[in-house]
């Protein structure tokens, strides 16, 4: 569509360690083997040659957890990017396959990063008194590529906060109760983490928002029985694809008939495009495939072009009609900020120069075609399957430790990719669009090397 204590000693909370697969004591164990211990950076103190371990750092200023993560993938520290690499301050170099959907563009893509120089020279932050140019050009270029009547735009800093508008919003509206789906992941503030769905974040927190229904992601029976028991109260949240939740890809027409169950029902449709949005899955979002246009669609990531974090909430004019009316209804001091709308113009512009959305289903093509035949090998003994959509892959594996071993093992190579917080037996895959041949040549290569190091390490 068009539109101080020893590092060595470290331990993480119980609470922390089963969260995610690469917190456990086999990749632990193998870390050791494969990375150096420690990084360093200079201190910043009265002294500027001391050095001051960054474990220790992290230990003492952000977290244990973080901490012996960090250690577990060798304490490395990241320093420079460019495109798809990432450089450590050890002198490695890493092919970005990760990033958590961030950098569809690459790192530092020279366009947007002109953009955002330009800006602070010029105006990094407004005194949101006086009409802000670069606001309004900035949702003029994205509502350009949203589904038809989506013309309202309110920017936020990040895709949780988006999700806090959209259902804020919706409370507005008079739709108290939510709909959300087993396994959706939203984000982690108060009112986001309500409708994402896992006890292991949720627990802590709780009580959170109430009147929180939970259904199955591609059930709409479920969410039709749901809705009935809340006309004219509800409000759905649904991803078009399920990132964090292991890359669950729904059956065609779901989202068409999740559509059509909130027009039967009088509820209104969030559609979170945090994740799968901006060119992710091929297209410019997820509804493209179905032609759905919700009440309201979430935007981020890939908004940033991989330079100055932005999100956004884009709604019709019937659903944004209570932000619209009153615009210090719902505010953040840094939305909609110079530099962060300079970013997401600059993203947009660069995607429609470089033709990002065809290239990226394109390249997904390729690279979800290649992750196949490498772990063909391996369906029976190791890998349960392969699925993705544009360039959101992911790979799931008959056992958890395979997932945290075979992170490892691509790090260790020269590999970046992510686990999924919603779904521990599968590793994800979000590549950049900008991936030349040579790079995919030394991913399919390293890939196919470290699940057979991996699938030897499991057997044994």
């Amino acid at each position: 569509m068009t539109r101080s204590p020893d590092t060595t000693t470290v331990r993480a909370p119980e609470a922390a360690t089963p969260t995610t697969a690469v917190r456990t004591q086999e990749v632990a164990a193998r870390a050791e083997e494969a990375a150096p211990p420690t990084a360093a950076v200079p201190a910043q103190a009265s002294d500027p040659t001391e050095a001051t371990d960054l474990l220790d750092l992290y230990l003492r200023h952000i977290g244990s957890g973080r901490a012996v993560m960090g250690r577990v993938l060798g304490g490395m520290a990241e320093v420079r990017s460019e495109g798809p690499w990432i450089h450590t301050d050890d002198g490695r170099r890493l092919l970005d396959f990760g990033g958590y959907g961030v950098f569809i563009l690459g790192h530092r893509h020279p366009a947007v990063v002109a953009a955002v120089h330009r800006q602070i020279d010029a105006h990094p932050l407004a005194s949101r008194v006086f009409l802000e140019p670069v606001a309004a050009r900035a949702a003029q270029a994205l509502t350009a590529h949203t589904p038809p009547g989506m013309d309202y735009v309110h920017f936020v800093n990040s895709g949780a906060e988006a999700t806090e508008a959209a259902l804020k919003l919706a409370r507005a509206h008079g739709r108290n109760a939510v709909v959300t789906t087993r396994k959706g992941f939203h984000g982690k503030t108060l009112g986001a983490l309500s409708v994402t769905a896992n006890a292991t974040y949720q627990t802590p927190f709780q009580p959170l928002l109430p009147d929180i229904t939970q259904v199955g992601y591609g059930d709409a029976g479920e969410l039709k029985q749901a809705l009935a028991a809340r006309r004219d109260r509800a409000c759905v949240i649904v991803e078009p694809v399920q990132g964090e939740g292991g890359v669950h890809i729904p059956e065609p027409g779901y989202l068409t008939e999740v559509a059509a169950l909130c027009r039967e029902f009088g509820a209104l449709l969030v559609v979170d495009e945090i994740q799968t949005g901006m060119g992710r899955l091929g297209t410019w979002w997820g509804v493209d495939a179905e032609g759905v246009r919700p009440d309201m669609l979430l935007a981020g990531k890939g908004l940033s072009g991989g330079v100055v974090p932005v999100a956004a909430l884009v709604a019709t004019a019937e659903a944004y009609a209570p932000f619209s009316r009153d615009p210090y209804l719902h505010t953040s001091t840094f939305g909609a900020s110079p530099i962060a709308c300079a970013a997401a113009l600059a993203a947009v512009e660069t995607m429609e120069r470089e033709d990002t959305v065809p290239r990226a289903a394109t390249l997904g093509a390729r690279i979800l075609a290649g992750v196949r035949d490498a772990c063909a090998p391996y369906r029976e003994i190791l890998v349960r399957d392969v699925r993705g959509r544009g360039l959101l892959i992911g790979i799931e594996f008959s056992e958890e430790r395979a997932v945290g071993e075979l992170l490892l093992e691509l790090i260790t190579r020269g590999v970046l990719v992510n686990h999924s917080l919603n779904s521990t037996r599968v590793l994800r895959l979000t590549p950049p669009a900008v991936v030349a041949d040579d790079a995919l040549d030394v991913f399919f290569t390293t890939l196919a090397e470290a699940l057979h190091t991996t699938a030897a390490r499991m057997a044994g």
